[in-house]
């Protein structure tokens, strides 16, 4: 199981001004913070600060001097991946790549010369996927080609797109048979998903994000971009990754009761 922790995002409010600002120390503590509480690896986006290359660089400096966690360099521009994955200093994870001609295109260099791991989103230039049959089609051009470019399985990281339960009822349950199609038809590569976007324009959307993790889990989801500081999913997640079988005499969930990180 692999959680990346997504607060250091500049579509956040408080994040886009820490950038603007400067608030090294701001951003500094919310990266340990997140270390501290299971993160294993830090997103980094600066897409909506005025110089995103400039921020992404600034970011992926000042979190590498407080933490040995990898980053996962987060950005709609190529440009801006590069920079972040040039400052890296050990393995990190790029977000992201798509079937899409001019993504896949300007993106695939950057991942054979720099082989992160890789958040590959389940969209080609049709759009969004609608069924679990549409991912599969897309997943099938992602997974082949990455794999020819030299790209290991275990390191591809399939994200079937969450889109918001308020829009469409039927939405959750499709994002859940995908992912149960997708780890069927790929067991060695991953299943990646941002969690909060179920539950956008919905109300108490912890509440949903957390029962929607637990979901996933039972359907093979083995990713989460998530907020790890909040300590409910967090708790959540250990108990999850028990009741599937994924921790071995239940020790991660034991150790994190006696730590007091997991709790009810």
């Amino acid at each position: 199981m692999l959680v990346i922790g997504e607060l250091i995002n500049s579509s956040r409010k408080a994040i886009a001004q820490a950038i603007e600002q400067r608030d090294k120390d701001y951003l500094q503590n919310l990266a340990l913070r997140q270390a501290d509480a299971g993160a294993d690896y830090i997103d980094v986006n600066a897409a909506a600060a005025s110089n995103e290359i400039e921020s992404m660089i600034w970011l992926v400096d000042l979190i590498q001097e407080v933490t040995n966690k990898p980053l996962c360099i987060d950005s709609p521009s190529p440009a801006a991946l590069e920079a972040g994955l040039a400052r890296c200093n050990k393995s990190a994870m790029i977000n992201s790549i798509s079937a899409e001609k001019d993504r896949w295109e300007r993106v695939l260099p950057l991942i054979q010369k720099y082989k992160p791991k890789v958040v590959a989103l389940c969209m080609d230039d049709s759009g969004m996927p609608e069924t679990a049959e549409q991912r599969i089609r897309v997943a099938d051009v992602l997974v082949g080609g990455l794999v020819a470019a030299g790209v290991s399985e275990d390191d591809i990281y399939l994200d079937p797109l969450v889109k918001p339960l308020g829009v469409n009822h039927e939405f959750g349950m499709e994002i859940l048979l995908s992912t149960y199609a997708l780890t069927h038809k790929y067991p060695r590569v991953h299943v990646v998903s941002g969690l909060s976007n179920v539950s956008y324009g919905m109300p108490e959307r912890r509440l949903l994000n957390r029962a929607y993790m637990v979901m996933g889990i039972a359907m093979g989801m083995d990713a989460f971009i998530l907020d790890p500081l909040d300590q409910t999913i967090m708790s959540t997640l250990a108990a999850s990754r028990a009741l599937a079988g994924q921790d071995e005499y239940c020790m991660d969930y034991i150790a994190g009761v006696r730590s007091g990180k997991v709790k009810a």
